[in-house]
């Protein structure tokens, strides 16, 4: 059996429910055909990868989507909760490197994922950071259920706060490069993602105006 595992955390593409933000500039319709490139992204990352796949759904469980992966929902009362509630499922079942991603970073490929799995051979907790301030990626090599608790979730101090936490902990920790996800209409016109993507632009062109 791997030892390593990568969970995923994905929001259910639903009209008016993924990428909110983003929405509030390009419209429901556009925010949704950009998510769904995102998550369609992330599922060819994690598929070029030799290693068990989890993925957790924010609402129910669909089959279209990584088809041999082990699929669930998401349990908890916030995001903390949620994630910790991942890790801790991961290591009861005997996997001793785990990281998880989410599903809406453009740039995201099998090797930013190997790195954080490789990471956790010499340290305790790997973080992929993104530009606003949170992560892309967490990863363990034992439970730390601190990191996911009090935390200002969605905040541009999340990062910088619970490393600060960790440091106080003692814990090792290796940061992996940086990584800008989408969550609004700059986010999304400064990325490649979109720029090399010229169906996507017209879609989104579209229904924007």
């Amino acid at each position: 059996m791997s030892k390593d595992l990568v969970i995923v955390f994905v929001k259910n593409i639903k009209l008016g429910k993924v990428k909110t933000r983003l929405a509030k500039t390009i419209g429901n319709q556009a925010a949704f055909e950009v998510y769904k490139e995102l998550v369609t992204i992330t599922e060819l990352a994690t598929k070029a990868l030799d290693v068990p796949l989890h993925i957790y759904f924010s609402d129910k469980v669909i089959d279209t989507k990584w088809e041999t992966a082990y699929k669930t929902v998401q349990k908890g009362s916030d995001l903390g909760e949620r994630m910790k509630n991942a890790f801790t499922n991961g290591f009861k079942k005997g996997f001793e490197r785990i990281v998880l991603i989410g599903s809406d970073l453009p740039d995201i490929n099998a090797t930013h994922i190997q790195n954080g799995l490789n990471a956790l051979n010499h340290s305790e907790v790997v973080f992929g950071p993104a530009e606003d301030g949170g992560y892309y990626l967490v990863g363990m090599s034992k439970m730390n259920p601190q990191i996911f608790e009090n935390k200002p979730w969605s905040q541009s101090n999340l990062l910088e706060k619970t490393l600060h936490e960790l440091d106080q902990l003692n814990l090792s920790v290796s940061i992996l490069d940086m990584l800008n996800d989408i969550d609004t209409y700059e986010d999304l016109i400064a990325s490649d993602f979109y720029k090399n993507n010229v169906e996507l632009q017209e879609k989104t062109k579209q229904l924007h105006d």
